[in-house]
């Protein structure tokens, strides 16, 4: 169906007290832009399209001075309360009362942002309502700052016997944060290369620093940037403008004076010479947790010609494993991988340029130095291939007309995409329209060299910085013990009064924490403005080969995607671990007679990239009956679209693995797991649990959790490259053998491309196999590393999709979140997440906590949810919890992922009516549904446990108290 979208207003026209600016066409993404400013010198950007996932988001310039975090916490408290909806929480509220697609709130070095977006437009008013609200006139309880901000309180809250302890949401989680190396990378990069502005410091807030801010300096901050003259507005989709400025007039600007506000960040002073810099993370892997960084500032980030030429510039040098920079780095053999953040930045006023390694020991700082500066010397002095130009280019020609909600809602991209240059007094235009510098650098390259003149610059530019970042196994017993010291001093003085004062504010907080509320003051939807329909994708489906090929139309703007799935046959179990590594090395190592350097040149070139992955899937009826899966994906401009096929060809019939590559790849890919442990334990100490009570869950542990990374390593460490090279080849064979369908995705005038070069090599013919790996030891699992919280999971194997339970364990999961741990483990102790998960397909329930300062306490709380679902609940709070996870039945899709998702939806049986008649069923669930399937199926004996943490589980007294023993391994 068409949408019908509302005219733009002229330039110069009023609404209201908003003047509007300019109109600007968006041909790439088929939409106009509209900029405004208010009287009161807000600005707005709206942007009219056809797009019924409607997107909002208020920004705010703030520019901290120290690194007590004031953005950061206020970034919370701001949504704790506000004048017309003063309940505890109304952020974390709304989650269940709504049918968003995305909802959050973000802090960056230099900007605070509230973005919300919803494909209801009742949803959308209501949502705004309550941001607008939250933003501009938040309660700031002191409560609030106690709980998410830093308190003292003591080991036990009501006992001043027990040890004083510094908690606090933002404190917990930073801790964690600061364990962490891109984080800790990323602030001491701002801080080394910007020493006199804002990005010296922590805007999230370090640990030893945030006991610093006072509840006054978090008001004073508010004031000082939460106002119209500092906001900057944005809307996108097809609603009338007019409607959304009168509701901000309305709620907002009409309570407000002008103010004169100075949020500007100066330029940086230029260094006179090159600096070097080390800083410490906490981490034992003094062999190989090393990063050096070589950094430069450049000009402004918003000027769009430089923004653009350092950004292609950047892709050229760093894009791919064969680009000039890269590819000497790596093979180097002095790192694994490529260091955090290299490449370019513009979310810097003043950009910045980086290469360097990671995956080294320490003392490597000349090494990697010398090596970066005379490699960029080599390249500025033989000039840059022609073709890498192109192919680079070529990239941002697909960037600019791909519209896909993939990893964020493509309005939220949108937002993004113009925040940079606007935020920093550059024309926001530029951010979504190319097209004016990409034609100016055409003309430039033209006329003669653009990147070598710019890297001779960036040579002779004494603005730099190398940045060391060196493991230290004792760090996180210091960090620990500089907090205990910083408890001490900061306590010393304490009188039995002030000793007094705590215990009473610890009351007083449990008692604001536990008070009753009246959530009705929120807006909400009802069940009604549940879509009752699936939505059902066209396509038609017909063989070719022994391939089945689906071929769906999207709108795609001009693009083509191929998406090939293969169900393989039974393997033998050295090769399940084997897989995992294959899909990763496949599209980084060669084919057809080119090496991995020839071929990732020839995708820049033809494709948007190409991707391999594995997965395991079961169907409705049986969570046992797993099938794997290979996909090989692509996308291309349509025409490209012969090229794509014959890379992806290639990749299946004619991959080439070489030993000395192969080892490249793999110590990358240990690098990276070793930093994702500690930034997503919750996901590994999950895989921990569900390993121990259901085959899939199994099967997700040895191909990504930790017992994947223990493979990884010894493979590694034990040269066991030779072996992987034979089961690769094996892998291969088995892959041709496969029962393969091919979805294409493309416009209809697109959608004929020939793809038989692609399904002819294929052979079917092969059972598909059903894999039953043995289950871990069912006895509780803890996995220690380099960090000081904790992340704590529980799971339990419950019932497939069609079993009538499903739905009403779907619903419990996101009632326990809503309204029993998200109070019980962040607000009351102090973790930075905890919630419940169920995966219908699976039939895996999980509860899990993140960055927790606690282990007994959370499966304490956990334990004890089954007797919080025998309190008094009613329809408020089961129709919120049916809401929620409606939500997770209607995922968000775009042209890129539509077709393709229906298309293996039906083939693995999760058709259009299995899925309508879960969604009935999960429309009609009752309270004592839920009450009925937690006694069922999440009792204790059914539990298993999962735990990533810094200590020892089996120390904590509390722990044992629940009669629980952790079998523990170092990581």
């Amino acid at each position: 169906m068409t949408m019908t979208l509302p005219a733009p207003p002229r330039v110069g026209e009023r609404l209201g007290r908003y003047t509007v600016q300019r109109v600007e066409p968006l041909p790439e993404m088929s939409g106009t832009l509209v900029l405004l400013t208010h009287d009161l010198g807000a600005r707005h950007a709206h942007v009219i399209r056809a797009d019924d996932n409607t997107t909002f988001g208020v920004t705010f310039p703030t520019v901290p001075r120290d690194s007590t975090g004031v953005a950061h916490i206020l970034e919370h408290v701001v949504l704790m309360g506000s004048q017309r909806f003063p309940v505890p929480d109304p952020f974390f509220s709304m989650i269940p009362r709504s049918l968003n697609t995305f909802m959050n709130a973000m802090t960056a070095s230099d900007w605070t942002t509230y973005p919300f977006s919803t494909r209801n437009e009742k949803d959308f008013f209501n949502l705004l309502s309550v941001y607008l609200d939250a933003a501009f006139f938040p309660l700031m309880r002191y409560e609030s700052f106690r709980q998410d901000g830093h308190r003292f309180e003591f080991e036990t809250p009501d006992d001043p016997t027990t040890p004083l302890k510094m908690q606090g949401v933002v404190y917990n989680e930073m801790k964690g944060a600061m364990a962490s190396p891109s984080s800790v990378m990323w602030r001491a990069f701002g801080k080394a290369l910007y020493p006199d502005l804002t990005y010296a410091n922590n805007s999230g807030g370090a640990p030893g620093d945030i006991p610093g801010l006072t509840y006054d300096a978090l008001r004073a901050f508010h004031a000082a940037h939460y106002h119209p003259g500092n906001a900057f507005f944005y809307t996108y989709g097809a609603l009338p403008l007019e409607r959304i400025l009168a509701e901000i007039e309305a709620h907002v600007m009409s309570r407000f004076s002008p103010q004169v506000l100075d949020v500007s960040i100066p330029d940086q002073a230029p260094f006179s010479a090159p600096q070097r810099e080390a800083v410490r993370y906490p981490s034992s892997d003094t062999e190989r947790g090393a990063q050096v960084l070589v950094g430069w500032k450049l000009g402004h980030s918003s000027d769009p010609h430089l923004n653009l030429r350092w950004s292609v510039l950047s892709d050229v040098l760093l894009g791919n494993p064969a680009a000039p920079l890269t590819r000497p780095l790596i093979e180097s053999g002095l790192g694994s991988a490529l260091s955090d953040l290299s490449g370019y930045r513009d979310s810097f006023r003043e950009g910045a340029f980086a290469a360097g390694l990671k995956g080294l020991p320490a003392g490597k700082a000349a090494e990697v130095e010398t090596l970066v500066l005379d490699t960029l010397r080599e390249i500025a002095g033989a000039g840059l291939d022609p073709e890498l130009i192109s192919s680079s280019l070529h990239q941002f020609e697909i960037m600019q007309k791909e519209v896909s909600n993939s990893g964020q809602p493509y309005g939220l991209q949108v937002m993004f995409r113009l925040l940079g240059p606007w935020l920093h007094g550059g024309d926001p235009v530029t951010g979504l329209r190319l097209d004016d510098a990409l034609d100016a650098l055409r003309a430039d390259l033209a006329a003669g060299p653009v990147f070598e003149p710019l890297l001779r610059a960036l040579l002779d530019n004494p603005h730099r910085v190398t940045l060391e970042l060196v493991p230290d196994p004792a760090l996180a017993a210091q960090v620990e013990a500089d907090e205990a010291a910083m408890v001490a001093r900061l306590s010393a003085d304490f009188t039995p009064e002030d000793r007094a004062r705590i215990l009473a504010d610890s009351a007083r907080l449990k008692e604001v924490q536990g008070q009753p509320s009246d959530p009705n003051i929120l807006p909400t939807l009802t069940l009604a403005d549940v879509p009752a329909q699936v939505p059902a994708a066209p396509y038609i489906t017909q063989g070719e080969a022994h391939v089945q090929v689906a071929r769906a139309p999207q709108p795609t703007g001009g693009l083509t995607y191929l998406d090939l799935r293969l169900r393989l046959p039974a393997l033998p179990d050295d090769l399940l671990d084997a897989l995992p590594l294959y899909t990763y090395a496949l599209t980084r190592s060669g084919a057809a007679g080119q090496d991995y350097a020839a071929l990732a040149r020839r995708i820049e070139a033809v494709t948007g990239g190409v991707s391999a992955s594995v997965g395991v899937g079961n169907p409705p009826d049986d969570v046992d009956a797993l099938r794997l899966a290979v996909t090989l994906s692509g996308k291309a401009l349509s025409r490209n679209a012969p090229e794509l096929v014959g890379v992806l060809r290639d990749l299946l019939v004619a991959p080439e693995f070489t030993r000395e590559r192969l080892e490249q790849l793999l110590k990358q890919r240990l690098a990276g797991f070793k930093a994702n442990v500690v930034s997503s334990g919750n996901v590994y100490a999950e895989r921990l649990a569900t390993a121990q009570v259901s085959l899939s869950g199994a099967l997700s542990e040895r191909f990504g959790g930790l017992s994947a990374l223990a493979t990884l390593q010894r493979t590694v460490e034990e040269d066991g490259l030779e072996t992987l090279l034979l089961q690769f080849a094996r892998l291969q064979a088995l892959l041709l053998s496969s029962e393969a369908l091919l979805t294409v995705t493309a416009t209809e005038a697109d959608l004929r491309l020939d793809v038989s070069a692609l399904t002819e090599p294929l052979t079917g013919g092969a059972p598909v196999g059903r894999p039953a790996p043995a289950l871990a030891p069912r006895q509780p699992q803890a996995r220690t590393t380099d960090t000081p919280v904790s992340y704590n999971a529980l799971a339990w194997p419950t019932v497939p999709y069609t079993h009538p339970d499903s739905p009403a364990l779907l619903v419990l999961s996101r009632l326990l979140r809503g309204e029993y741990l998200l109070s019980e483990i962040r607000e009351k102790g102090g973790a930075y997440g905890g919630g419940a998960s169920f995966e219908p397909r699976t039939g895996l329930f999980a509860m899990s906590s993140y960055r927790d300062p606690h282990i007994a306490r959370t499966f304490g709380v956990f334990a004890a949810a089954r007797d919080f679902l025998n309190t008094e609940l009613g329809d408020r709070e089961l129709t919120e919890a049916i809401l929620s996870a409606s939500k997770v039945l209607d995922p968000l899709t775009s042209p890129d992922t539509a077709g393709s998702a229906r298309v293996f939806s039906d083939s693995a049986g999760y058709t259009p009516d299995v899925q309508a008649a879960y969604k009935a069923r999960l429309l009609a669930v009752t309270l004592a549904d839920l009450r009925r399937v937690m006694a069922a199926w999440l009792t204790p004996e059914r539990a298993a446990y999962g735990v990533v943490t810094g200590r020892d589980p089996n120390e904590d007294t509390g722990v044992q108290d629940l009669g629980l023993t952790f079998d523990v391994q170092s990581i």
